[in-house]
């Protein structure tokens, strides 16, 4: 028994420093700052130096290894808790500023809403406007779901439709550096600080459907309009804490369907936790059985009617945009 205890003891030491050498070596890989040309030396320091304590503590050296690799463990970790997110970088222009809001009485006034004209994801013009929206005109939300990664995988935008006034959409996004391109494991080392983005929808969901070709998919969310003031508030707060204090973006934990759904948590504590929050392409199923799309209709039915990119071209100022991508969709 003792001895099978003990090969246990091992097994998992030895799994434990091997996954720690792993995540050391990708965390040194996104984060040194030694630039493009001394970028591999770090990581295969750790690396090898991980490797060679662990192969002494297996060959009778335990007492000198296992000791020493707890320092590495322990130096790595001071080292990655002083990497901390930042609202002043070089941002790209697409997310060089973050929406913030405040309310005036009812209204709502928004600031830093995105309006660029995309022609192509190099070529595009510049719009940055101050918005107000009338919260007790407020008539309910919308979610779109841009698929740019097979069916598991898809982008989420909230957008919410005011009576009298154009909808007006939010996209929680990377906030990359400029010349900066998305990797999603680069997402798990903090890599990206978190954007909140609002806009029109004739800029963030029409870029995606006609200039990136992503397939985007509207889904009518079925709640009140107070629910939905209540939802749009707490994207506001959320928004004006991270323009105040950043943070991170971490593709499981924190990403565009992960911030919605503790948002949700906040406004009903007694909405489910579901494996389908994490792998966003499957939201619609999700929202289906927990009663937040209609049910006169199969879900089959609503994931066929949602799909509006043949119904996105058009004028960059289309001003019938936002009626036209709803129409057919229940």
């Amino acid at each position: 028994m003792r001895r099978a205890a003990g090969l246990l003891l091992i097994v998992t030491s030895t799994l434990a420093t091997l996954g720690m050498a792993a995540w050391g070596a990708l965390a040194l890989w996104f984060q040194a700052p030694f630039g493009e040309a001394g970028r591999a030396a770090p990581p295969a320091i750790w690396t090898i130096a991980v490797v060679v304590l662990l192969a002494m503590a297996l060959r009778g050296r335990a007492r000198f290894a296992w000791p020493a690799l707890a320092g590495l463990a322990v130096a790595i970790l001071a080292w990655w808790s002083t990497i901390l997110p930042s609202n002043d970088r070089d941002w790209a222009p697409d997310v060089a500023r973050t929406v913030t809001a405040r309310v005036e009485g009812s209204t709502l006034v928004v600031e830093n809403v995105r309006d660029f004209v995309w022609r192509t994801d190099e070529d595009f013009d510049e719009r940055w406007e101050t918005r107000r929206y009338d919260l007790d005109r407020i008539a309910g939300a919308d979610l779109f779901l841009s698929y740019w990664a097979g069916e598991a995988i898809a982008h989420a935008i909230v957008s919410f439709a005011f009576d009298g006034s154009p909808p007006l959409a939010f996209s929680i996004e990377i906030r990359r550096r400029r010349g900066e391109q998305f990797s999603s494991v680069a997402g798990f080392f903090r890599r990206y600080e978190l954007a909140f983005i609002a806009a029109d929808e004739r800029d963030v969901v029409k870029v995606r459907a006609t200039v990136r070709h992503e397939d985007v998919r509207l889904y009518r969310i079925d709640i009140r309009p107070q629910t939905a003031r209540r939802l749009l508030m707490s994207y506001v707060a959320m928004a004006n804490e991270a323009a105040a204090s950043p943070r991170w973006y971490n593709s499981l934990t924190t990403n565009c369907t992960t911030v919605i759904f503790g948002m949700a948590r906040v406004l009903d504590p007694g909405v489910p936790r579901d494996w389908r929050v994490l792998f966003s392409g499957y939201l619609p199923g999700y929202l289906y059985d927990a009663g937040f799309l209609r049910r006169d209709a199969p879900l089959k039915s609503l994931v066929a009617q949602s799909h509006i990119a043949a119904k996105a071209p058009g004028p960059a100022d289309d001003p019938d945009f936002s009626r036209r991508i709803r129409e057919g969709v229940r």
